[in-house]
């Protein structure tokens, strides 16, 4: 005979996955073939505790690494939802279809696995939570959002970028407890 026994809150938490850009993760991913890892005790604890699901918008869509730099042309993710502005490719390509399916893969990710927390790489034109690049190739910064980040906030993820691992932990435990 099986015992029941009761889950609190605590444990059905930590239980919850986490979605996390893959080149935070130090995978190699990024358009210039690098990454971005971070050393956080947060994100060590959920990598040990299986709680990560790795995504690089781009590469899930198929775009190579290396790759050519984009940013999104005079506007910010939530244009490029909207079809008003457009990712473009250092060298004039538009690769906007490729960031709206790499966005779309991450978005499917977290309703697969419950995702409601993630935290992705800041001035990415995919990933970036509160800035990316100007869209002249300057290096520039600006405020707003990627594609991918933009995204999953319209659907109600919580994005934060890897700045903000502390503040995406509390968003995490403050959403069961």
């Amino acid at each position: 005979m099986a015992i029941l026994r009761r889950v609190d809150a605590r444990e059905i938490n930590d239980l919850r996955k986490v979605l996390i850009s893959a080149c935070l993760l130090g995978k190699k991913v990024r358009y210039d073939g690098g990454a971005l890892a971070v050393a956080d005790q947060i994100v060590e604890r959920w990598r040990s505790e299986g709680r990560i699901v790795s995504v690089c918008p781009e590469v899930e869509a198929g775009m190579s690494t290396p790759r050519p730099p984009a940013e999104i042309f005079k506007g910010s993710g939530e244009g490029v939802l909207n079809g008003e502005v457009d990712v473009i490719e250092k060298g004039g390509a538009k690769v906007t279809n490729d960031f709206l399916a790499g966005a779309s893969i991450a978005l499917n990710l977290c309703r697969k696995f419950d995702i409601s927390v993630a935290i992705l790489a800041e001035f990415s034109p995919s990933c970036g939570s509160s800035a990316i690049n100007d869209g002249g190739f300057s290096g520039k910064k600006v405020p707003g959002m990627g594609v991918t980040a933009a995204l999953l906030r319209e659907h109600g993820v919580q994005v934060f970028s890897q700045y903000e691992i502390a503040a995406a932990n509390n968003a995490l435990i403050g959403e069961i407890v």
